[in-house]
């Protein structure tokens, strides 16, 4: 083996552990999201009434119906839903979401053997059901996965009508589990319940994937005729980084600076101080971060 084989095999090595070490936590974190999630519908939801939309929802309507078990009767009607996101996305993409959903149906009816619940307040148990539900989901995404269901039909739906967005379709997919749960349940409250549970889910989802840094600042878009002494005084004064856009207006063709600047909700104010203390006609736009990472803010 000469100097050069040596050395590229001395790189692969490493290389080769990370890949490894990486799939190892995924699924990990896949797994252990998988019985969070579980821990949310065997523990809060199906033993109160609450039926949070999607499939899993749907099965505990028929668990309620019909007695079936809610993990197995969850699987079984995702069956066709996996051949069908398989057809349309791949079996690459489908492989994390078949397996991430039996774990989640096996994780169901192994925690509903033990027959321990929640048996209090329904409002806490839609709140934790949510929290965990949330937590769990989370956790799947984050890595990959998917739990199948009606994440599948809001992307085939998209790809086939764009104009539907992934989060309307599957909204609308669970309004029809909650309104059919009011129905099997005969009871408002039962829905009412269901829409705090997917509303704290959502919350806790976002706050997953993204980290608890979504929301957590404002991006400040400023136009200005002379972005070199904007950007010192934003860097040294208001001890903000920013980014240097070179830009020219549409109806004059006059040259100008974009300037992008990232920043806590709380310094907006003082930011935008010295930014008309630069340049009193500049054209500032605000507008919401979904989440900001990296030097000054949470990762």
């Amino acid at each position: 083996m000469t100097t050069t084989d040596r050395a590229r095999h001395m790189r692969q090595k490493p290389r080769s552990f990370s890949v490894i070490r990486t799939a190892v936590m995924d699924w990990f974190i896949i797994v252990l999201g998988a019985a969070v999630y579980a821990l949310s519908v065997s523990f809060f939801t199906a033993p109160n009434n609450i039926a949070p939309g999607g499939i899993t929802g749907l099965s505990t309507l028929l668990h309620y119906l019909f007695y079936v078990p809610i993990g197995t009767t969850a699987l079984i009607l995702n069956i066709p839903l996996f051949i069908w996101g398989a057809l349309k996305s791949g079996f690459r993409f489908i492989f994390r979401t078949v397996i991430a959903s039996v774990m989640v149906s096996g994780f169901i009816d192994l925690l509903s053997l033990f027959s321990l619940h929640y048996d209090g307040e329904r409002i806490i148990a839609a709140l934790f059901g949510g929290i965990l539900s949330g937590i769990g989901l989370g956790m799947v995404f984050l890595r990959g996965g998917s739990t199948g269901g009606t994440d599948i039909i809001g992307r085939n739906l998209h790809q086939k009508y764009p104009f539907l967005s992934v989060g309307s379709i599957i909204l609308i997919a669970d309004a029809f589990v909650i309104i059919l749960s009011s129905i099997v349940y005969r009871s408002l409250e039962s829905g009412l319940y269901a829409i705090i549970a997917i509303f704290v889910s959502t919350k806790l989802i976002d706050a997953v994937v993204f980290g608890f840094s979504r929301d957590n600042g404002k991006l400040l878009i400023i136009i200005t005729a002379d972005p070199d002494h904007m950007a010192e005084l934003l860097t040294h004064d208001a001890d903000r980084g920013v980014t240097i856009l070179s830009a020219r207006g549409g109806y004059s063709g006059t040259p100008k600076g974009v300037i992008l600047c990232a920043t806590h909700t709380r310094d907006v104010y003082r930011v935008k101080n010295h930014i008309s203390a630069a340049d009193p006609s500049a054209f500032v736009i605000t507008a919401n971060a979904s989440a900001i990472s990296g030097l000054g803010f949470g990762s």
